[in-house]
């Protein structure tokens, strides 16, 4: 999979289906699968992918081809996935420095 080497705002059906190796219908597919998938479209109608919809995508790339989910598999994967609230990751960093600290000790 090819990642983006300049970062935009918006991406194309075209360009993301070439960075992911995947046909646009296979996108336009998943849009009606995945309900966290939901690119917006221009005012041409014309769907206009973020940095964030290209890492969800890689993320069920990655659950149906390398992980060997079915959809609905990865459809409850990605369901049961809780935001990153900044109370969460401040729980998260005090667990990072106390393992970096539990490692300097050993």
């Amino acid at each position: 999979m090819a990642t983006p080497t300049i970062k935009r705002l918006y991406y194309s059906i075209g360009e993301v289906s070439s960075m992911l190796e995947l046909e646009p219908h296979v996108l336009r597919y998943w849009e009606t699968e995945f309900e966290q998938l939901a690119p917006k479209k221009n005012r041409a109608g014309r769907r206009t992918y973020t940095e964030e919809d290209i890492a969800l995508l890689q993320k069920i790339v990655h659950l149906l081809k390398v992980d060997k989910y079915t959809i609905e598999g990865a459809r409850q994967v990605l369901g049961d996935e809780q935001p990153l609230t900044p109370t969460l990751r401040g729980e998260l960093m005090e667990v990072r420095v106390f393992l970096a600290n539990l490692l300097k000790s050993l």
